[in-house]
């Protein structure tokens, strides 16, 4: 999972927790489903395999249950661990007015009980059986997932579809998880040297839209605000299976994970939604420069950042390649120029949907971003000086297909990593995020082939509209301690 200051309620524990399965029984004090095999049904209507479009397939079954709920299942017998996703179509920047970090807050409520498991019974419910699991709350969706012995998937689908039937809202309940987020946001953001920059200030000072320009982590009167009443609604509302996919990676049957999907989940009633809110930002045509004062920090950084073209569009691939060539690794222009050869820093850290995900799981306006803590006698003036330097060498020296194959080496490598990583993580990321955003999670299996569509022509193009000054954003800490 990527590292970010939502990773709450359970922290990542090693993967060699999942070895200890062996001597884990199945939980008795809950009313959990035995293991039964059930009989196979006839494939769904819907169901579909992947084409072969490229060399590594990831193979998959994509279908929608009558109340809406989409299914993504993807077979991998190569360790005998099954990996069970939800996502929900709710994250923090279509969180309600006035409610700021409420969708983060809710990712917290979601662990309080449900109609068969207690407060944080379904915690123990995973960590007995030799599971690990996580839950987050990002731009555009809240998800939850565990990692399990094979054995215990149809315990985990009853799980997951018991809290999304009904959640223990009580006022006991909210009082508590009001006060964990509220210290939260104190000690990862109030409380510490650059708290919250640059993830969480950039979208405030770059975007102009409300819904991706508040503060997502959530202002202490906003939640203190929060009412019995806004929980039992945001849950009726976004908690519902047609605004949700499920996703299932690793070793399993497919004709007994169908069979346990429809029993536990397909009586679970769908709402009306409401209708999507507008996330547009208009084209930025002035450089805008802001500057925080920081009484924690002891030396300045400095972050920039660029509207980036509409996800999915030829221009989107583009810029994938070119923060590849320009922010990625150690030989990316920015690390060898910032770094390297003028040495103002020890690293440029960024990317697209920087430090809250990757370029493919999100749906809406997005930035790239880079950002880095330099020396105090370096002035900001001098790093975006760099960063225009290197920009500028591309406009005018040309991509030529060299280059650009090797931006597809980096980011093939970096997909590939995530998409076959053990645990099944990765891969059940994509395939939810593509599934509830596109409604086509074989997209999956297409992403090398538009990458290798961009031609040096259109990254001349990209490089001229999106990455021009009067797109940047570019945020300054003005440090206040002492060193």
């Amino acid at each position: 999972m990527d590292h970010t200051p939502f990773k709450d309620i359970v922290r990542w524990g090693a993967l060699a927790l999942l070895l200890s399965w062996s001597s884990c029984g199945q939980r008795t004090t809950t009313q959990s489903p035995d293991t039964t095999t059930a009989t196979a049904e006839s494939v769904a209507p819907g169901t579909e395999e992947t084409t072969n479009e490229s060399a590594y397939q990831i193979p998959m079954d994509y279908y929608t249950l009558d109340n809406g709920l989409k299914v993504v299942l993807s077979q991998d017998k190569t360790a005998p661990i099954a990996t069970i996703a939800v996502y929900y179509n709710i994250g923090f920047r279509n969180e309600p007015k006035d409610r700021t970090g409420f969708a983060h807050l809710f990712e917290h409520m979601m662990f309080q009980g449900s109609d068969n498991l207690g407060k944080m019974e379904f915690i123990q419910l995973v960590q007995k059986n030799g599971g690990i699991l996580n839950g987050s709350t990002r731009f555009d969706f809240t998800n939850y997932f565990e990692i399990v012995p094979a054995h215990k998937l149809e315990t985990m689908l009853w799980a997951e579809a018991d809290r999304m039937k009904g959640l223990n809202i009580t006022q006991e309940n909210l009082n508590n998880q009001q006060g964990v987020v509220k210290n939260e946001v104190k000690v990862n953001v109030l409380n510490q040297p650059y708290g919250g920059f640059p993830w969480l200030d950039m979208p405030q000072y770059a975007n102009k839209n409300w819904y991706n320009a508040h503060n997502f982590y959530g202002d202490l009167k906003d939640l203190d605000a929060a009412t019995l009443e806004d929980v039992q609604s945001f849950f009726d509302t976004f908690y519902s299976p047609n605004n949700a996919v499920l996703v299932v990676v690793g070793d399993f049957e497919k004709g007994d994970a169908k069979n346990w999907i429809q029993q536990y989940f397909g009586g679970i009633p769908s709402v009306k939604l409401p209708e999507p809110v507008d996330l547009t930002e208009p084209r930025q045509e002035k450089e805008q420069r802001f500057t925080k004062d920081d009484k924690l920090a002891n030396r300045p950084a400095l972050a920039f950042a660029y509207h980036m073209p509409e996800r999915n569009s030829p221009e989107y691939y583009a810029m994938g390649l070119l923060d590849q060539i320009l922010l990625q690794g150690n030989d990316s222009r920015l690390y060898q120029a910032l770094v390297q050869e003028r040495g103002y820093t020890g690293s440029v850290d960024g990317g697209i949907n920087a430090f809250l995900g990757n370029m493919y799981n999100y749906n809406g306006p997005m930035l790239w971003m880079g950002s880095l803590i330099h020396d105090q006698n370096v002035n900001a003036d001098e790093i975006v000086k760099v960063l225009d330097e290197e920009i500028q060498k591309l406009q005018q020296e040309g991509i030529d297909q060299e280059l650009i194959d090797l931006a597809i080496v980096k980011i093939r490598s970096s997909l590939y990593d995530q998409v076959s990583a053990s645990s099944g993580f990765g891969k059940a990321d994509l395939l939810a995020t593509f599934a509830l955003f596109d409604n086509d999670p074989a997209r999956i299996n297409r992403l090398e082939s538009e990458f290798r569509k961009v031609t040096p022509e259109l990254l001349r193009k990209t490089l001229e509209e999106y990455l021009r000054p009067t797109n940047r954003t570019v945020l300054v800490v003005n440090p206040l301690a002492k060193s």
